[in-house]
This record gives C-alpha cells, structure tokens and sequence, in this order.
C-alpha cells in the first residue's frame, strides 16, 4: 500500500510562489495517477490538479489552471506542484491522492484510494 507524504509548504505573501511535493514510499508512484487537493477548515475538499501515471495527461481546476502547474518524476517517486501569482483564497491544507483509475471523475476526492496528511499553504495579504 502507498504511503504519500507532502512536503513544501508554508507561508507566502499575495504573488508569491510555493512548490509542493509528494513523496510516495511503500509503493511504485508510476503504479498510480496522481492527484491534488485542497481544503479549508469547515469546507468541502477541493480538488486543485490531477496527472497521469506517464504524466501525459494533466487536468486542472478552471479556476487554478493558469497559475498551477503539476508535475511527476516517477523515478523520484514524486509528484510536485509549483503555485505561482498566490492569493490570500489560496491559503488552504493542500493534499496529493493517489488512485489507479483515470477517469471522468478525477476531479472528485472519492475517486482516489490513498492520501497523505496535507502540507499548510497560507497566503498573506
């Protein structure tokens, strides 16, 4: 069973950049299509970025597809997401997923079978 663990994030001012990665262990990351989410205290998980296990495919949030950008090394067995132009509403527990199926439902949380424990993102004004 995959174990996924998030690593980068922390505090930024508005515009700033932040690169996140996801670090797999237990597992072969290239077994897997891989995705990220975010999610504020008292809100629904929101899904930000999902990527193929060759990482030819890519699909994002409308609303973050312009300054988000999801990556894979699998033979680093990571995942990454380099946030740019990041704004106060970005701030949020952002989590990478993991999942064998790539499919119309991507974008919804119950899709994917693994999670890590989220790295802090926050975005001051």
């Amino acid at each position: 069973q995959v174990q996924l663990v998030e690593s980068g994030g922390g505090l930024v001012q508005a515009g700033g950049s932040l690169r996140l990665s996801c670090a797999a262990s237990g597992g072969t990351l290239s077994d897997y299509h891989m995705g990220w989410f975010r999610q504020d205290p008292g809100k629904e998980r929101e899904f930000v970025a999902a990527i193929s296990w060759s990482g030819l495919i890519t699909t994002y949030s409308d609303s973050m597809k312009e300054r988000f950008t999801i990556s894979r090394d699998n033979a680093k067995n990571a995942v990454n997401l380099q946030m740019g132009s990041l704004k106060p509403e970005d701030t949020a527990t952002y989590y990478c997923a993991a999942t064998r199926s790539w499919n119309s439902r991507m974008k919804y949380a119950t899709n994917y079978a693994y999670w890590g424990q989220g790295t802090q993102v926050t975005v001051s004004s």
